[in-house]
């Protein structure tokens, strides 16, 4: 299996992806924003539900709150913008799906657009609760996290704890027609 990476590819582009987590000061324009929004709101859905709504923030003061919940997190107050991705919760292994796919529509728009994007989850029902009352987000809907978008200003991961980078070979992930089989 090849495990170089051709820079011709037009997929090279989607590679480029990665959670940016310090991000420049300037604000993301309307546009930027429309154009991610209106990418989101045609992310394909489990039977077409489109479960979401989404929230754009770009209140200082919201953002430093919602980072303030835990500590991994806090990274996400130096962003200019988040958009929460809120879910109605009423089939929660389709919402997964979907908030899944919706927040990698919004990180490869971000990429492809010029900008970067990470994603801060808020951490677990207790902080999840403070976060929908931060965002004026009613009970019975699921908010778990927050997509953050802006200029990178590094791509290397400041917190001093933070994964390494890199990807495992296609030779340790891949099999062929049954579980650790060879390509023949």
């Amino acid at each position: 299996m090849p495990q170089s990476r051709d820079r011709s590819s037009a997929l090279e582009p989607i590679r480029r992806v990665s959670q940016i987590r310090e991000y420049e000061p300037e604000p993301v324009p309307d546009d930027v924003v429309d154009q991610l929004l209106e990418l989101a709101r045609w992310t394909g859905s489990a039977k077409n539900g489109q479960p979401w709504r989404f929230i754009v923030v770009r209140d200082k003061d919201r953002l430093k709150k919602i980072a303030a919940l835990r500590p991994p997190i806090n990274w996400l107050a130096g962003a200019p913008l988040g958009i929460a991705i809120v879910l109605d919760g009423a089939e929660p292994m389709f919402d997964a799906y979907d908030e899944g796919r919706l927040t990698e529509r919004l990180l490869t728009g971000a990429t492809l657009l010029g900008y970067g994007g990470g994603t801060a989850w808020f951490g677990g029902p207790t902080h999840d609760a403070e976060a929908k009352r931060i965002l004026g987000i009613p009970k019975d809907l699921t908010a778990r996290q927050i997509v953050m978008i802006g200029r990178p200003k590094s791509r290397s991961d400041p917190r001093p704890t933070g994964p390494s980078r890199g990807r495992k070979p296609l030779s340790e992930l891949v099999s062929f027609d049954r579980f650790g089989e060879p390509r023949r």
